[in-house]
């Protein structure tokens, strides 16, 4: 039966050809839903973006911007942006960055990002509310095998950040990012707590003060 005549599981990976995962991300049914393909499974993500998932998000892509005007690093970053290798794996990462020789790798007016023909991101992150099992686990392998540089998973139940970088198809922990030289993993955790308390523009301020010392 196709997947556009039957109602699909969400939030678990499923067996499915890549025709199918095209079907159904295309589908005006699924349009809020994030999809992930990985050899011949699929999964789907349709759980509303509640407040802490979302307020997450927006500092952790505030302070990558800010920290890269400051050091003059070239970057570009995308929310929810798609990337695929053709018959094999497809993601759509919260947050995803080309930054320095590939920062204008992508052309405008892309849609998704074609693996085949363009580099991959250089960092893509994860915002983990409900899928941090699924983020630290089956993304992790998927994200190595795109050749995904940098890797991190924002827990935000913890307000912690799992930070990897990845080489020869496996990653392992790192304090301090790679891809931006010098951004302290540690100090985007103490944002996060920070938000708990205190409005963006408060948390804005001080990492202004910590990426200018």
């Amino acid at each position: 039966m196709s997947p556009l005549q039957t109602q699909l599981p969400t939030e678990t990976w499923v067996t499915a050809t890549w025709d199918d995962y095209l079907q159904v991300s295309e589908n005006p049914n699924y349009q809020k839903a994030k999809f992930y393909y990985n050899n011949g499974q699929f999964r789907i993500e349709m759980s509303p973006v509640g407040k802490d998932h979302a307020s997450d998000h927006y500092i952790i892509g505030y302070a990558m911007n800010l920290y890269a005007v400051l050091k003059k690093i070239n970057l570009n970053g995308y929310d929810n942006c798609t990337y695929r290798k053709t018959g094999i794996r497809a993601a759509q990462p919260d947050l995803s960055y080309y930054v320095g020789e590939t920062v204008d790798a992508i052309p405008y007016g892309t849609s998704a990002a074609n693996l085949d023909r363009f580099p991959a991101p250089a960092l893509v992150v994860e915002i983990a509310n409900i899928s941090f099992v699924d983020d630290k686990g089956e993304k992790r392998l998927l994200y190595e095998d795109l050749g995904i540089q940098e890797y991190w998973i924002v827990d935000v139940k913890k307000s912690k950040i799992i930070a990897f970088e990845v080489q020869n198809s496996g990653s392992f922990r790192i304090q301090e990012s790679q891809v931006l030289p010098g951004l302290q993993i540690v100090v985007l955790e103490d944002a996060l707590r920070r938000t708990r308390h205190s409005n963006h523009s408060q948390v804005g301020a001080w990492l202004l003060e910590q990426f200018r010392d």
